[in-house]
């Protein structure tokens, strides 16, 4: 296995504290919103490979990675030269199979799937929503048509992908989550006494739920700018005024004063998750993470349509084309435990798998050899993976069939793909 070493993206939502503090490294003082592990472009990780690993190869007569009683495990060495430092996309670009096993690149093709973060919100990140996988290749191909640069601020399509993503508490987190019933929007928006609230709560209540919310999220993105600005600034003083329930929407508005994504927050679940509790991101859903440190994993994308609470551009109609338009309940997660104790959370992505193992003392190893490309990511203590000890913040890739136990006193974090 090789150890990960990570770039920090310093996000200006991003905390200035939570990252350092779990790495036990002294602030700079700057923002430090996302630390990276995986083989994203846009920030690889990076790895220097050296010394032997040992691979848990089946026998000829085998069709699987993992061994029975009637098929034995041959262990064969595999001697890597030592090598300057290099980045992960560079290493899996050069023996896909080799690293990623061939189901991964069958399923996926020749990249790592996934991409797994340490994310820390010291402000609310923009409202978003992702779009579905046909959704992505249509856009993407359509702004390839037209020559928009990839760059370009108002492109929309990074890449043909879906991003389907799951978030993972590290200490209380809060977060937005899915639209809650037109009604209870409807009466919070009544509750702040604001007149230019009122005709959309008069749209949530006279309409059936799909068109209700369809119609006041399109009113309140179109509305005129400093119409929406006054009425912002007058919400958020009544929120700042009521407190308790409110308070998060005038916590919002402090971080972007004036800002039509303060007013569309209110159609949204509040969520409060408290640490190892999770929420899935599926394909529509708007959502906006609020405060707090967490574990995120992802299919490996960059498309994100943006509803508000950003200066950057906002597709109003391409958003409406992708948002999924009725009430759900957040659903939050908890890991559901193993025999092995492998605590794994249940998500409908194949792209990514993940997992949790909470390591005591004179507990036996665990075999986590895999069929798979793994990331594994320490968050508490000082466990061992193979010949490796990790603190917080470390974290190793582990190739496809290598053998991999870990053991010790502490909590590990483990990505993987279903394929």
């Amino acid at each position: 296995m090789d150890r990960l070493s990570n770039t920090v993206r310093p996000y200006a939502w991003g905390s200035t504290t939570a990252i350092p503090a779990l790495l036990g490294v002294a602030p700079t003082g700057e923002p430090q919103a996302e630390m990276w592990m995986g083989a994203h472009p846009g920030a690889p990780s990076r790895i220097t490979r050296t010394g032997t690993r040992t691979a848990a190869t089946p026998d000829a007569t085998s069709g699987t990675q993992q061994p029975t009683a009637e098929q034995p495990t041959v262990k064969q060495p595999v001697t890597q030269q030592p090598t300057a430092e290099q980045p992960l996309t560079d290493v899996i670009a050069a023996d896909p199979v080799a690293e990623l096993g061939p189901a991964t690149v069958e399923k996926f093709g020749p990249r790592l799937p996934f991409l797994l973060k340490l994310l820390a919100a010291g402000a609310p990140l923009s409202l978003q929503v992702h779009p579905d996988l046909a959704q992505a290749q249509r856009g993407y191909a359509d702004e390839e048509r037209r020559s928009v640069p990839i760059d370009a601020p108002h492109r929309t399509y990074k890449d043909a992908n879906h991003k389907p993503e799951l978030i993972c508490a590290l200490t209380p987190f809060d977060g937005l989550c899915g639209f809650r019933r037109p009604v209870e929007a409807a009466e919070a928006m009544e509750a702040l006494g604001v007149d230019s609230l009122k005709p959309y709560a008069d749209l949530l209540r006279a309409h059936p739920e799909e068109a209700a919310l369809r119609e006041v999220l399109t009113a309140i993105l179109t509305a005129d700018p400093a119409q929406m600005a006054e009425t912002v600034t007058a919400a958020a003083a009544a929120a700042e005024r009521l407190g308790g329930a409110y308070a998060p929407y005038a916590r919002i508005a402090h971080h972007f004063p004036g800002d039509a994504g303060v007013i569309a927050a209110m159609l949204l679940n509040y969520v409060q998750l408290q640490p190892g509790e999770a929420l899935f991101l599926g394909a529509g859903v708007p959502h906006a993470y609020l405060d707090g440190l967490g574990v995120e994993i992802m299919a490996n994308s960059d498309n994100v349509l943006r509803c508000g609470l950003t200066p950057k551009h906002i597709d109003v109609p391409e958003l409406l084309r992708i948002v999924r338009f009725e009430a759900t309940e957040p659903g939050i997660l908890r890991p559901e435990a193993s025999p092995s104790g492998e605590e794994l959370y249940e998500t409908p992505a194949d792209e990514f798998r993940l997992s949790r193992f909470d390591l005591s003392p004179g507990a036996d190893p665990v075999d986590l050899t895999a069929a798979t490309p793994q990331i594994l990511l320490c968050t508490a203590g000082a466990p061992r993976a193979g010949d490796l000890v990790l603190v917080p913040g470390d974290s190793v890739f582990v190739p496809a069939g290598e053998t991999t136990e870990v053991s010790g006193t502490g909590t590990l974090f483990r990505s993987t793909v279903v394929a």
